[in-house]
């Protein structure tokens, strides 16, 4: 029998590898999209470290989230914004759920709609995911939407008409109330049976007034796997 805290070790350095392998495909000189998440943030801890050595120079991030900004700064990465670059050379970025055609559930850290600006700009997007994160079919985890306050009520009973279970994150742990996005809404996360066509569904909640986004991540091109890993890099 294997203990809680064995596997959640385990886990812990299995990210760690996925992370540092992400990372070591970064090249002096790029702008690095910088996604949020336990995983990436081992990634951005190996970016640090490499620029501490001089493995890496002259590297720039941009952050999807205050949380990935901090670490960033935390790790000496510096920061630049969408509106002072003309490209991102490479975005390292989780997701909730991966399906066989490699459309991605993203929005666990409430951050699914800087993460979807940033990833699409980029000219390599690089996914790091453990097994557990690869599925038959996306519905197996909710699809979080992002949501302006105003619009709450009216779009959860459009979510409603299209057969999802609309629930508002509340905060865990020690701290009470609503999950608020970096930019002031509301996170509705959604239970679907089963999604047999992600794009149209993205389009679909996309179209609701109110809606800012969904987590629903859908590529025509396939991403590339970096990684003979038991975790995955796309």
């Amino acid at each position: 029998m294997v203990s809680l805290s064995s596997e959640s070790d385990s886990i812990t350095v299995v990210k760690q590898a996925v992370g540092r392998a992400a990372a070591c495909r970064v090249k002096s000189g790029m702008i690095i999209g910088l996604g949020t998440g336990s995983t990436t943030a081992f990634a951005i801890q190996y970016l640090g470290g490499f620029l501490r050595s001089g493995a890496l120079s002259n590297i720039r991030g941009i952050p999807t989230s205050y949380q990935a900004a901090a670490l960033a700064r935390r790790y000496g990465i510096p920061l630049t914004t969408l509106d002072d670059i003309d490209h991102i050379d490479i975005a390292i970025d989780g997701a909730d759920a991966v399906d066989p055609q490699k459309n991605l559930i993203k929005g666990g850290g409430a951050a699914h709609t800087q993460e979807k600006v940033v990833d699409s700009l980029a000219e390599m997007f690089i996914v790091v995911v453990d097994r557990s994160k690869v599925v038959d079919h996306l519905g197996v985890v909710p699809v979080p939407v992002e949501v302006l306050p105003f619009a709450v009520t009216p779009a959860m009973r459009a979510i409603q008409k299209l057969g999802g279970k609309p629930e508002i994150r509340m905060a865990t742990s020690n701290k009470d109330g609503l999950v608020i996005t970096d930019q002031g809404n509301i996170v509705l996360d959604v239970k679907f049976d089963r999604i047999d066509d992600p794009g149209e569904l993205n389009r679909t909640l996309n179209t609701i007034p109110g809606v800012v986004d969904s987590g629903l991540l859908v590529y025509s091109c396939p991403m590339r796997s970096i990684s003979p890993l038991e975790p995955r890099l796309f």
